[in-house]
């Protein structure tokens, strides 16, 4: 048989900015969007308008995302160790988890306090909505030039930016609410948007939700076909067959795979062995391989 050791493991990850910069600006996105939840929650009390705390507290769960992500990328960067062969970059995708669970118990509640609010109508202070909100569109635009770049690659990072777009959008709607409750008091318009707000968060949860717990089931890549690889690796010359196979993602840009591989010769196996690993690193991005060579006439004899 033949491994790829931990510290041969080939990655695909696209270095857009150096690391300690991307760590300075997730501070700094951080630091806004606490101080941004806590304006907005004091605005939403004094005005008694619940999309405003609705806002906040989808401002509230991007920072607690962000941050989330800032420690998972610390912990990611540790090379591989005897406790975690595989290296820790999967703590980026448990903390995609931890957020978009968050992100749908937030959901939820706005959804409940929304529907209470039929029930028991509050006066809302317009001004103070359209003022805080239009100071969280300016923060939420920040946030967003902030993490743009660092979300091409990055999954917790994609979903943070998604988020903090979703925010400026949605500070937008509170705008309007807050316009139409000064012009022509239309106190339901903050209802409706709050629960519009809160669709859209358990929307954006159960659009990420998926792929994330697909890769901690260590399901096969979402553009792999187990098919397509085994007819590949049976096209290579010298190679009788395969079986056994298992294709799984090691973290968001890291595929492996096991497979066993009859040859007909096994002092070929050098050869054989570089060129199905090419072929799965040229096709299918496969970057760590473990494979378990036998020999053909084993099937017969059951060697």
């Amino acid at each position: 048989s033949d491994s790829d050791t931990g510290t041969t493991m080939a990655s695909n990850h696209h270095h857009d900015i150096d690391p300690s910069i991307g760590d300075r600006r997730l501070g700094f996105a951080i630091a806004i969007n606490l101080l941004l939840t806590v304006a907005q929650v004091i605005g939403g009390l004094i005005s008694g308008s619940l999309s405003l705390i609705a806002d906040a507290l989808h401002n509230f769960s991007d920072a607690a995302a962000l941050l989330i992500a800032w420690v998972a990328r610390k912990i990611g960067r540790q090379p591989a160790d005897h406790f975690r062969t595989f290296g820790y970059k999967r703590a980026e995708v448990i903390a995609t988890l931890i957020n978009l669970v968050t992100l749908v118990l937030v959901g939820l509640y706005l959804i409940f306090e929304a529907m209470w609010r039929i029930y028991e109508p509050q006066i809302i202070e317009g001004w103070t909505v359209v003022i805080v909100a239009a100071i969280a569109l300016v923060i939420d635009i920040a946030t967003a030039v902030l993490t743009y770049s660092m979300s091409k690659n990055s999954m917790n990072i994609r979903a943070a930016f998604l988020h903090n777009v979703s925010d400026a959008l949605a500070s937008v709607g509170v705008i309007i609410a807050g316009s139409l409750i000064i012009l022509y008091d239309w106190y339901w318009s903050d209802t409706l948007l709050t629960l519009i707000i809160a669709g859209y968060v358990l929307y954006q949860a159960s659009t990420l939700l998926p792929k994330t717990i697909h890769i901690l089931m260590q399901g096969t890549p979402e553009n792999i076909s187990i098919e397509e690889v085994i007819k590949a690796m049976q096209n290579v010359t010298g190679v009788d067959n395969v079986h056994h196979v298992h294709i799984w993602q090691l973290d968001e840009h890291r595929n492996a795979l096991e497979a066993h591989v009859v040859i007909a010769d096994l002092s070929q196996i050098a050869i054989v062995k570089a060129a199905i690993k090419n072929e799965l690193s040229q096709q299918f991005a496969i970057t760590h391989s473990t494979l378990e060579f036998e020999e053909a006439h084993c099937e017969q004899c059951g060697c």
